[in-house]
């Protein structure tokens, strides 16, 4: 008697037809997802990697016979995986999201922390060198990461953020390091070969998911520490897309702020939905003003654009921390 078809949720068997389809395509459709739904497809397809024909046949029904002549999933599915990944979202990218969802036989042993709470991670890494820490934090999901620096003593937050923006190629010695201290404390797991972990971007990242008090007061010491990094990082957590969040009044009230040469310049280098966003917040006759104005000024040196957009970020920045202006639709400090 056969065994019954097994049941499959939504995203299992989208990565059963990812794992059937040709690499080129299933590239494709991994570069129209966000991030997270790229981990979750990117974890479905492991757990369907044994899956039977008969599983197929109930997923696919009449597709099954060209899957079954492009594929055969009763292998190991981590070159495939890791190839279509490569070509959809480049070789660091596909990296850091394999690192998170390969099963843990071959796994970084870092990925066992995704099961500690926040509390249990910060309590593991408060007596670790601050460069075993920033290791470890840089390698979480930023929104866990921020609940960590949070709890960690106040003295260690720069000094870790510090370290997680200038954080390189991990050598196998130092996650030879982080392998026996992880063993003496949550088990044992294998060890990887070099992997790239932190950044500028990675610590922007961990302080745009902290409070904004966090951010108020670990930023003046990061810069004491280093300032080139401090900026970075600064520069970093906020970039001209993130001023069409702001609501039209606020926005408004950047755009008044702003030199119009400066406004022309910035809007050159965006989408036409951006620079309606900009312009629907002006009144009609200003609006037709700066589209004159571009049309007039032909092509712009790109470095031109982000100059100004550089300019407007910053009046932004100076605008939010004298409260004229509100940025970040608010967070969770009252007082």
């Amino acid at each position: 008697m056969n065994a019954p078809a097994r049941t499959f949720s939504g995203v299992e068997r989208a990565a059963v037809l990812m794992m059937l389809v040709g690499e080129e395509e299933a590239a494709q459709i991994l570069q129209k997802l966000d991030p997270e739904e790229v981990r979750e497809l990117g974890k479905a397809m492991f757990a369907v990697a044994d899956v039977s024909e008969t599983d197929v046949e109930a997923v696919l029904d009449d597709f099954v016979g060209r899957a079954v002549e492009r594929t055969a999933i009763g292998f190991d599915p981590r070159p495939k995986i890791q190839t279509m990944m490569t070509r959809a979202l480049g070789p660091e990218k596909a990296e850091s999201v394999l690192a998170r969802i390969t099963p843990p036989e071959a796994a970084c042993e870092i990925d066992l922390l995704d099961w500690l709470e926040p509390a249990d991670i910060a309590s593991l890494i408060e007596d670790e060198h601050p460069q075993i820490a920033a290791v470890l934090i840089a390698n979480l999901d930023p929104a866990v990461a921020a609940q960590v620096l949070e709890i960690l003593p106040d003295a260690m937050q720069p000094q870790i953020l510090h370290r997680v923006a200038r954080l390189g190629p991990i050598t196998p010695e130092a996650i030879e390091t982080l392998k026996s201290m992880l063993s003496r404390r949550i088990g044992n797991a294998q060890t990887p070969a070099g992997v790239q972990l932190g950044g500028t971007r990675d610590a922007a990242k961990i302080l745009s998911s902290a409070r904004k008090a966090t951010e108020a007061r670990v930023m003046p010491k990061l810069a004491k520490i280093d300032r080139e990094a401090a900026k970075a990082i600064e520069e970093a957590m906020f970039v001209f897309d993130n001023l069409l969040e702001l609501d039209d009044k606020n926005l408004g009230i950047l755009i008044r702020n702003i030199e119009t040469d400066t406004l022309v310049r910035a809007l050159k280098g965006v989408d036409e939905e951006a620079r309606e966003r900009f312009l629907g917040c002006m009144s009609s006759r200003a609006a037709d003003g700066i589209r004159d104005e571009m049309e007039a000024r032909g092509p712009m040196r790109l470095t031109e654009v982000l100059d100004a957009q550089k300019v407007i970020i910053a009046s932004a920045r100076g605008l939010a921390k004298d409260g004229t202006i509100i940025m970040g639709g608010g967070d969770d400090d009252y007082v």
